[in-house]
């Protein structure tokens, strides 16, 4: 097992992050860990509503997704139509801001809000950026 592999199962390190190898090599690494990878190319994202379509469609949200703030930290906390042992949200092409200026801190805050709660669970949930 790679050590990426191995990494990614370690629920105390998990969180939000710079990617530091390829999007291939973690796309590996996650699956080989079992674990669901939610994928979402933010290049084109201009604003808050563009960046939570994308992330609805990467993590593949219910409709009741309400496309707020509220409604991401609550997707992310729940995750139960993508049941798997851990999960890896790769955003794509948006590079350390996500695509956002003013919203930005909020969404690292529910981003790391969601590690923390997966965590409690046992279980491991990565934000990488690129």
């Amino acid at each position: 097992m790679s050590t990426l592999c191995t990494r990614l199962k370690n629920v105390d390190e998990a969180g939000v992050y710079q990617l530091n190898c390829s999007a291939d090599e973690l796309r590996e690494a996650a699956d080989r860990a079992g674990f669901a990878i939610l994928e979402a190319d933010i290049a084109g994202v201009h604003g808050k509503g563009e960046f939570l379509a994308a992330i609805a469609q990467a993590v593949k949200a219910p409709d009741w997704f309400g496309h707020n703030l509220d409604a991401l930290a609550d997707a992310l906390g729940d995750l139960s139509w993508c049941r798997a042992p851990g999960y890896v949200l790769l955003l794509r092409n948006g590079g350390d801001t996500f695509g956002l200026l003013d919203d930005h801190p909020v969404v690292t805050e529910i981003f790391a809000g969601a590690a923390a709660f997966w965590k409690s669970q046992g279980k491991a949930f990565w934000v990488f950026y690129c």
